[in-house]
């Protein structure tokens, strides 16, 4: 169902204490684009720009309560979600959100860290792809983590795998000068979208990404503009990142300027 436009949307991830990533980056993504952010965290984790060293989950029933007093109170009419800790965590926000009818759900499906540690699991795979991809209007995995949710399969097949109606694929890796992303609708590819690589490795490109989509979707605009604004969005706060821990850089996530 496709509510109203909204000045707010509902969030769920996991708290990055570096700042550069998780909630906090959801956060401030959606502040640049005029809305309101409405986080619930699924997960404690401690890290830094270099590792990722625990993530601790919160449960399920206290997900439920924020989501529930959340509904009753405040519109919105876009869920973005990110860190997820459990299949149990998994099937529970699925199932909020379809007791809800929400259409514009937006996953970034967090599998593994831009340190290469693995934050998934076979089970919470299997229960993203059986419960919350079939109910997402966009996920948006890159080549690495599309590879963990359909292995041994090529992209378009993999794409067509997932049973979510939008698929955008992000990459870092299109040739050693340049970069290309893919959108897919109902698994045909609709568009590319290229840009010059970039040097450095950054840590919260993805959740600004997928916020940046997210708060596009909510002002109403359509699946095919919102990516390619969020990913010129995305690349703009690329282009001047900050180096404030030793290895990956913060994005400097800028006002939004409507085009």
């Amino acid at each position: 169902m496709d509510r109203p436009k909204a000045d707010s949307v509902l969030l769920f991830s996991g708290l990055d204490p570096s700042g550069a990533a998780g909630i906090s980056a959801d956060i401030e993504t959606l502040k640049q684009f005029g809305l309101v952010a409405l986080p619930i965290v699924t997960s404690l984790t401690a890290q830094n720009t270099q590792k990722v060293d625990s993530i601790d989950a919160i449960k399920d029933s206290l997900l439920v309560k924020q989501f529930n007093l959340i509904v009753e109170d405040i519109l919105f009419n876009t869920v973005k979600i990110g860190l997820l800790a459990s299949a149990s965590q998994i099937k529970t926000i699925a199932r909020l959100i379809n007791e809800q009818n929400i259409s514009n759900v937006v996953v970034d499906p967090i599998l593994i860290s831009g340190t290469q540690e693995n934050l998934s699991s076979n089970k919470m795979i299997e229960a993203m792809k059986n419960y919350l991809f079939p109910i997402s209007k966009l996920i948006t995995p890159n080549l690495q983590e599309l590879s963990l949710l359909a292995p041994g399969l090529s992209e378009q097949e993999a794409v067509k795998s997932l049973n979510c109606s939008w698929v955008l694929v992000t990459t870092s890796d299109s040739s050693e000068n340049e970069i290309e992303h893919r959108l897919y609708n109902k698994s045909k590819l609709i568009r590319g979208f290229r840009y010059k690589k970039l040097p450095n490795k950054f840590h919260g490109s993805g959740c600004t990404l997928s916020s940046a989509i997210s708060a596009l979707l909510s002002k109403g605009i359509g699946v095919e503009d919102a990516c390619n604004q969020g990913l010129s969005y995305t690349y703009q706060c690329l282009l001047t990142a900050k180096k404030l821990g030793k290895m990956q850089y913060h994005p400097n996530r800028i006002p939004y300027k409507s085009k």
